[in-house]
């Protein structure tokens, strides 16, 4: 029989819990779906009744990791190279081949991460209660990411969202401690963004004069030099016929 184990996330408590499954008929709920698909979990149990995953991932029995993109239910052999997933080449310009598992869901698979995009009826203890809600120790440093955790939108100041630690320190005081914000847009941002703006177009505009300037003059130079090259060629026909 299969026997698969389901790694299943909760981002609003940061919880995860690992179920073993090895009943083929809640695993056949998850075969043939692609990673990133939606799925509900209504058919592993009545506690997770009104649940819905999305699949984010998994390995299949000799640990090699599923890749998005592979539209397979194995394993293939990829020639990587720099930006690529589960690959970081060691030396400029280096490509390998690596083998990774397809992003189809298939009985091949020892693990199954799973994401909980709805949360249903019924808590699960370890997961979704609030006993086991964990806080986040370090929030996200760059804007976007606090605005994606906190829902906000684009015209709400971030600043006042930043996740503060406080904790004491070696000599006995209590400090605070926040990250800096970063890809912050402020006044600040655009006053240097419209500054070096107004740098590249008086530079381009520089450029294109000194060029004109330079095309002149090496016309006159080239014209002189035919000039001259047509005066010497007259004194020598002249000193010829004579």
């Amino acid at each position: 029989p299969a026997d698969m184990k389901l790694n299943i996330a909760n981002p609003a408590t940061g919880c995860m819990k690992v179920i073993e499954v090895d009943d083929e008929k809640q695993l056949q709920a998850f075969y043939d779906r692609k990673m990133a698909q939606e799925v509900e979990a209504d058919i592993l149990g009545d506690e997770w009744k009104g649940y819905i995953f999305r699949i984010s991932g998994g390995n299949d029995k000799q640990g090699f990791p599923m890749a998005q993109g592979i539209s397979k239910a194995g394993r293939v052999r990829l020639l990587m190279a720099k930006g690529a997933c589960y690959y970081r080449p060691r030396v400029k310009g280096e490509r390998k081949r690596k083998s990774v598992r397809g992003c189809i869901v298939g009985p091949d698979l020892s693990v199954l991460n799973l994401v909980i995009v709805r949360k249903g009826e019924e808590e699960i203890p370890g997961l979704t209660d609030a006993e086991s809600a964990k806080p986040r120790r370090l929030g996200p440093k760059r804007a976007n990411n606090i605005r994606k955790l906190f829902n906000l939108t684009k015209e709400t100041d971030v600043r006042k969202y930043v996740i503060t630690r406080t904790f004491t320190n070696k000599k006995g005081r209590e400090v605070s401690k926040r990250p800096n914000i970063q890809r912050l847009i402020t006044p600040l941002r655009l006053q240097r963004k419209r500054a070096i703006k107004a740098l590249k177009v008086t530079n381009r505009a520089k450029a294109l004069k000194e060029r004109a300037a330079y095309a002149r003059l090496h016309a006159e130079r080239k014209e002189s030099e035919r000039a001259a090259s047509r005066r010497r060629s007259s004194r020598h026909g002249s000193g010829v016929a004579k």
